[in-house]
Order: structure tokens, then sequence, then C-alpha cells
């Protein structure tokens, strides 16, 4: 068995905690890898996420912003998440049961009982060029934001038109990323058991509400209007285009795999007001 472990860079709490966990699941005779910084911090050598993808699972420790880091590097390895920040809507598991809940489901998988949740990710496409994976969202905007920024754009879904005009941009997410940037450009907070994908503009000058689709659509964004445009996946890994352009966002493999317990959804969603 081999388990990888991330603890959010900078927080001593987490390497502290990554620590304990390394040294319990090693008394278990499980092989243990740590990505850079984690090792780093631990005075450890060696380590590095390209190992990650071989593990039989992931502990992230941190936020959900550590969890999707994680998972950037997983492929479609099952993550366990400690939750160290805020809300908390990946990372189920608490810091003060995160050792019992840990070797418990780490047992299971060896067993092969573990239970393993599936949700969907999205990737961007030109003719010539693939996004890397998005857990929550892809944006694809002009150059820059704001007053005498953005770009011309036309929304289709699976060919027919629903949008268009000049807005900052678009975003594309998955029921995960719900509550991520799209919540934050006002659009609407869905279950994590919907299978849909949520399209919405972002500052349009005319534009429509946001769009809920099925998860098997592919929603096609055209850039015109401006030199460049970028598409983000995650909130990592920009890539600069030249415009015009037609980018295609559609569900991708492997889906991010989610083991151990379930976080509780609307327990976090109060923790946002």
């Amino acid at each position: 068995m081999q388990v990888g472990i991330v603890a959010q860079k900078g927080n001593p709490r987490a390497a502290y905690l990554a620590d304990d966990i390394r040294e319990a699941l090693s008394d278990r005779d499980v092989t243990v890898w740590l990505d850079e910084a984690t090792a780093t911090a631990l005075g450890a050598d060696g380590y590095g996420m390209d190992r990650f993808e071989s593990c039989d699972c992931i502990v992230a420790i941190g936020g959900d912003g550590t969890f999707l880091y994680a998972a950037h590097h997983a492929g479609g390895t099952p993550i366990l998440g400690v939750n160290l920040g805020e809300v908390g809507f990946l990372n189920a598991i608490s810091p003060d049961d995160a050792e019992e809940a840990i070797l418990e489901t780490v047992e299971a998988l060896q067993a092969g009982e573990g239970t393993v949740r599936e949700v969907p990710r999205l990737v961007a496409r030109t003719d010539e060029w693939a996004s890397s994976p998005a857990a929550n969202e892809i944006v694809v905007q002009g150059p820059r934001r704001g007053r005498g920024g953005g770009v011309d754009y036309e929304i289709r879904v699976d060919g027919s038109l629903y949008s268009g005009g000049h807005a900052d941009g678009v975003i594309v997410a998955t029921p995960t990323g719900s509550t991520a940037y799209n919540l934050s450009e006002r659009g609407p907070i869905v279950h994590p058991g919907v299978d849909t994908i949520i399209v919405n503009e972002m500052v349009a000058e005319r534009g429509m509400p946001p769009l809920a689709v099925p998860l098997d659509r592919t929603v096609s964004v055209t850039l015109t209007g401006a030199e460049t445009g970028v598409v983000v996946s995650d909130g990592r890994d920009p890539k600069e285009l030249s415009v015009p352009v037609e980018i295609a966002i559609e569900r991708s493999g492997p889906p991010m795999r989610m083991a151990g317990p379930s976080p509780d959804f609307f327990e976090a969603l109060g923790k946002l007001s």
C-alpha cells in the first residue's frame, strides 16, 4: 500500500499533522510519499508529486485549495481531505479525528471495502491544445478584466447559441465548483448530487442568467474583439490564446475520486454566511 501526503504550504500545523500521519502509516507497513514542499518542511528527502499517480490514495491536509492541488496531480487516485480551512466542501475529516479516520480508510481500501465517490471534471480544448482537467471550473476571459477590458464572446451548447456580447469572460463550472468562483460571480449553488454543468457570464454588458445544462453537453465559447484570450483551469496553468478562437468545454476523464467520509454539504454552506 502506498499513500501520498500533501500538507498546505506554509502552514506549520498542516506539516506537524502530516508528520504524525506519516509515522502512523509507516508503523502499519504503508509506504508514504510526500510532495516536495511537505518534504522540505519536515526535513525529508527524495520525494515528489510524480509518485502520486501510482499511490493507492492521497491525503490532502489544509483547505479546499490544497485538495485541488493534490487532485491536479492525482489522476484517478482517491483523495482524503483533512480540513484546516474555514469552509471545507472537499475536506471532510477534522484534524482531531484525522489519524484514526485515515487509518480506517486506508485499511478499508487495502481490504477492497473502501467507499470512493466520483465527481466530474471538465477540460477545455481547441484544435491544437487541451487544458489540464478542472474539478471546479474552466474560466475563459479576455486579456484583462475591468473597465476597458473584456472580450467579445458567443456561448453555444451543442452548437446552439445561448448568449453573446461583451464581458470580462465566461465561467463553466462543475457542481463541485458551484460554491467557488461561480458563486463569487453570483452563479447558482448546486448540490453535488446533481449531474450538471453551470455556464455563468462574468460582468456581461448584456447577458443571460446563469444556465445549467446536462453533464454530457459540450459548451463552446468563441472569443473575438481582442488580441488574445486566456483559459484557466481551477485557477492554475493560464493559457493565452490568439483571438479569434473557439474553446470547447466538456466532461473529462478521469473523474476526481474522493475517499473516506463525505463532507456535510449543508454544514459547509452554513459557514459561507
